[in-house]
């Protein structure tokens, strides 16, 4: 993937493919305020608050906009109360206007953001991409249209929401590693809004777009600007200042070091058609044909012709080839251009594009697509395939679209296609030999000439790391089984292929890693080979995560590809940092490599140090530091993380990241209040399951809306926990979610409690998107494990999602049973703990609509919960503005602050007493599912070990965790019962 394909929402991208970014966490600049704009559309909130449950509790009024009204309190099942409820001063200030976290936490989200690396394509020097902070609400008030799966700003013509670079700073990496001095791109207007940053070729030349913020709707549109490396100068690259760059999809690319060829916005568009006051008649849809067409639930659709057309003139690009010089060419005709891929040697140029008849079922990704062969200098070669509209691929995993597939150019190859076909109709739950067949053809062959027959698989096609006519590695894969194998073949001769590797995808500790590759001259990727000055052996470096017992250890691994023998020549220090090989850095050379010449780019990082990036050079390996960013929140540099391991009642390994207060002792402060943060995953294996994943010397790194910044609040936060749903054989995981999330759960619980560091009555439990779901089943079906949550973002009621969901393949006819059981929204009456509900309202995330969240808070008002809604304006599934931002930090804190921090032993004692003091077989069930407690009578308190320090617990609270495992009654039992935990 080109840089210039990825939209810049500052994620981490990985190094070992291009372009080589570096971003580090942001955070922002911004200060707190209520734009105009937002008068007439702030945050809406909704409280319920059963005062009569909750004595300490002080009145809130039950606010809502639109159709939600208030409800009054519920006493209990059988007395009502009116429907109503009198506002008071403190609800006014709770339900208006943004609001801002502490200090300590707003400090933290305002750090300067550190800037993204990225390194030319020789490697002698690197770009500082600089960020600003997070963005304003009113950049995400702008106008946008949702068009067939995608959302589109029409002044400029791009992405809507799209985060971009406020400068570019050029260093020259010296032999010695060293950096010389900051040299800036300059040329370009004040305050311009720089994205799509890509090198030439041969690293002489930047591309870029430009942007700014102007009322007209021109100057917001992106210009292509390209920089001399040597010099810093930007100048425009158009002569014409009305050439504008349509990125709706694709932008420009590189067709050769002086040359690009840009999609522009047609210069005969016009204006955007008009939206018909009277509709030309009904929207219909028709499935007379009995098609069965089975899709998730995806949002932006197309709706109508309107809408049909709009997509159509927002997304149509001229295709016009430029060059340094200013020579401008018309390049083929306007179209729905999706990627351009010009061929290794520069001769010809692959064009996809979408067409009609468009969608009004699935998003644009499944539209009519055509992918068409051209020359380089704009003559049109032939049609490569043109496919219908797949609205009718099975919802089942490793379902694919029928017909031509992954059309690519091969990297080792001056100008030779490859690509896969299905041999199952695209349906997963066909069985058939083979599944996918690979083909290759040069894109010269005569008209007619059959393509050749690469590769045959079994599995999935998954994809191919080329390197030249003796080597080439073929990846397949399977979901259901998790089966993951590598093939070794030789394209050049008939040699019978070899299996490399075959394994469990889900088992990271035999993982043995990927192959490093490096960089051509025509600016491809391809497989790495090396040798010994010793040996005349062929080996591949394998650059692996190293997961172990202990957790993450890098490695770089010698890989012999005839006898498989293994060396490995470099590993991570194990006892205080986390290092890790980011890229290779010697590859200038032609032909093999040589091992005792390798280079390679490397980041270390530790607990309470963050990322830095060095240099490594055989055969000494001295490490020669490169950067030196600071520490991007200093308040927090001495905190303290802890890699734990504890076991679920079912035998299955779990893990965590505890992190606590800088300063804290247990010993000395006692128990805190503890936020645990987590989201479920689902495996085939036990042992898989029980693995351990990450490192407990990586950085810890925090982002706007992270569970850590509680840290600053003198939290204990319990990360990551792992939640596995496990499927062994044919089992369906989700059949048994409730059981192992609930067990899981306890386990974690129990173990921050037998550490000393979590306070067993202010432990709060939430999550994101699925974490929220998580959230919501653990207050309904473990309500004596967590005294309030928080879900961000998820969905409730899985029968809104009927077609599957995460990992669900199954439709809701398919297993009603289990999309009832799973979802919180069916157990609303069971909520008793109190629950903040947050969600964007233009979520566009597939499942998580907002409605989600609406539906969910109405089930719980209308049962009395102790609950709020905040309905954040303009937010999609993740949160970006900066108000939005700091408003879900002041209602997360305040919730905390309230529930958990001031939580009491007598109240929670209450709650305790009315969740696990009944007899009903509902109480008896939620337990046994988590984890087989219903034989607990026979074992004693054994399983009880983990309670060895009673003086962290109040001796209410155990009798009733005794009371639960056991099946007594709290009040039949005896002292000693439960002294026994002393």
């Amino acid at each position: 993937m080109r840089l210039h394909k990825v939209y810049h929402r500052f994620s981490l991208f990985s190094l070992t493919s291009p372009p080589f970014l570096l971003p580090p966490p942001s955070s922002t600049l911004f200060s707190h305020y209520s734009p105009p704009f937002l008068l007439s559309k702030r945050c809406r909130f909704s409280s319920r608050n059963p005062t009569q449950n909750h004595p300490f509790l002080q009145p809130m009024s039950t606010s809502r906009l639109h159709n939600l009204l208030p409800v009054g309190s519920i006493a209990t099942e059988d007395a009502a109360v009116p429907n109503a409820s009198v506002p008071t001063s403190e609800d006014d200030e709770l339900n208006s206007g943004y609001r801002l976290p502490p200090q300590e936490i707003k400090d933290i989200v305002d750090a300067p953001p550190l800037p993204a690396l990225s390194f030319s394509p020789k490697r002698d020097k690197i770009l500082f991409l600089k960020r600003r902070s997070l963005p304003p609400l009113s950049e995400l008030a702008k106008p946008e249209d949702k068009l067939a799966g995608i959302r589109i700003d029409g002044n400029s013509n791009t992405r809507s929401r799209m985060s971009f670079y406020t400068g570019i700073g050029i260093h020259d990496l010296k032999d010695d590693g060293t950096l010389g001095p900051e040299k800036s791109i300059h040329g370009f207007p004040e305050g311009s809004k720089i994205n799509f940053v890509t090198w030439s070729k041969d690293g002489k030349h930047l591309a870029l777009s430009i942007r700014q913020d102007q009322e007209d709707g021109v100057g917001s549109k992106l210009r292509v600007w390209v920089a001399d490396v040597e010099t810093g100068n930007a100048r425009p690259l158009f002569q014409s200042p009305d050439v504008f760059v349509n990125a709706v999809f694709d932008n420009y690319v590189w067709v050769n070091d002086s040359t690009l060829l840009v999609c522009t916005i047609p210069a005969s568009r016009g204006s955007p058609p008009k939206k018909p006051l009277v509709p030309s008649g009904p929207k219909i849809q028709s499935n007379e044909q009995k098609t069965v067409v089975q899709t998730r639930t995806y949002q932006d659709l197309l709706k109508d012709e309107y809408d049909e057309d709009l997509f159509e003139y927002y997304a149509t690009s001229q295709l016009v080839l430029v060059s340094l010089d200013g020579n401008v060419k018309l390049f083929g005709e306007p179209s729905i251009y999706t990627s351009l891929d010009p061929s290794p040697d520069h001769r010809y140029i692959l064009l996809s594009s979408y067409h009609r008849p468009f969608s009004f079922n699935v998003p644009c990704s499944r539209f009519p697509k055509k992918v068409d062969l051209w020359s380089a200098d704009g003559k049109f070669v032939r049609t490569l395939c043109d496919l219908p509209v797949a609205e009718d691929i099975p919802i089942a995993f490793n379902s694919v679209r029928k017909g031509m597939r992954s059309l690519n150019w091969r990297a080792d190859k001056p100008s030779d296609l490859y690509w896969v076909e299905t041999q199952d109709g695209g349906d997963a739950k066909v069985e058939i030999s083979p599944r996918d067949i690979v083909y290759t053809q040069a894109a010269d062959a005569p008209e007619g000439e059959q393509p050749t027959v690469f590769f045959k698989l079994d599995l999935r096609y998954g994809g191919i790391s080329w390197c030249d006519d003796s080597l080439a590695l073929i990846y397949e894969s399977w979901y259901k089984t998790r089966r993951v194998r590598t093939w070794l073949v030789a394209p050049g001769s008939d040699t019978t292929p070899r299996l490399l590797f075959d394994r469990s995808s889900e088992d990271v500790y035999s993982d043995p890693g990927s192959p490093m590759l490096r960089r051509t001259p025509a600016g491809t990727y391809i497989i790495a080979k090396f040798r010994k000055e010793d040996k005349d052996a062929t080996y591949l470096l394998l650059n692996g995560t190293g997961a172990t017992p202990e957790g993450n250890i890098p490695f770089l691994d010698l890989f012999d590809i005839d006898t498989g023998d293994k060396e490995r020549i470099w590993q991570s220090n194990k006892e205080k940092y986390y290092e890790s090989v980011v890229a290779l850095m010697s590859d200038q050379t032609e032909g093999d490599l040589k091992v005792n010449e390798l280079k390679v780019l490397t980041s270390k990082e530790s607990k309470t140090e963050n990322t830095q990036y060095y240099l490594q050079q055989w055969p000494d390996k001295n490490p020669t530091q490169i950067t030196s960013f600071p520490h991007p929140y200093p308040q927090l540099a001495s905190l303290q993380k802890e890699m734990i391991r504890y076991q679920r009642r079912d035998g299955v390994q779990l893990t965590a990241t505890l992190y606590l207060p800088p300063g804290y002792d247990p010993s000395r402060d006692g128990p805190l209040p503890c936020l645990v943060w987590s989201y479920p995953g689902e495996f085939k294996n036990k042992e898989a399951a029980g693995q351990v994943r990450g490192s407990p010397n990586e950085f810890a790194g925090i982002g706007p809306t992270s569970p850590l910044l509680w840290l600053a609040r003198k939290f204990a936060i319990l990360s990551g926990p792992t939640i596995p749903i496990i499927g062994e054989g044919k089992e369906e995981a989700n059949d048994t979610y409730v059981e192992q999330l609930v067990g899981s759960a306890e386990a974690a619980v129990e173990e921050v409690i037998r550490r000393g560091v979590a306070h067993p009555d202010k432990i709060a439990i939430g999550g994101h998107s699925y974490g929220a779901f998580m959230t919501a089943n653990l207050l309904a079906h473990a309500p004596h494990l967590f005294c309030c949550g928080i879900a961000r973002s998820g969905a409730y009621n899985r029968t809104l999602t009927p077609f599957g969901f995460q990992n669900e393949d199954r439709t809701l006819w398919e297993a009603t049973d289990t999309y009832i059981k799973m979802s919180p929204f069916m157990a609303a009456n069971k909520i008793k703990k109190p629950i903040l509900l947050i969600h964007g309202e233009e979520d566009n995330n597939s499942g998580t609509l907002t409605m989600q969240s609406d539906r969910f808070f109405n089930a719980l008002k209308g049962h009395g919960a102790l609950s709020r809604l905040v309905i954040l304006p303009f937010e999609s599934h993740g949160y970006q503005s900066r108000e939005s931002i700091m408003h879900v930090l002041w209602e997360t804190d305040r919730w905390l602050q309230k529930f958990c921090v001031s939580n009491s032993s007598e109240d929670i004692t209450s709650n305790n007493d009315e969740s696990l003091g009944t007899e009903g077989s509902e109480n008896k069930a939620v337990a046994s599912g988590g984890g087989a407690v219903a034989e607990l009578e026979d074992n004693g308190l054994i399983s009880l070990h983990y309670y060895t320090r009673s003086s962290l617990c109040n001796n209410s609270y155990l009798k009733k965790l005794v009371a639960r495992r056991t099946g007594a009654p709290p009040q039949h039992l005896r002292k000693h019962d439960w002294l026994i935990l002393r």
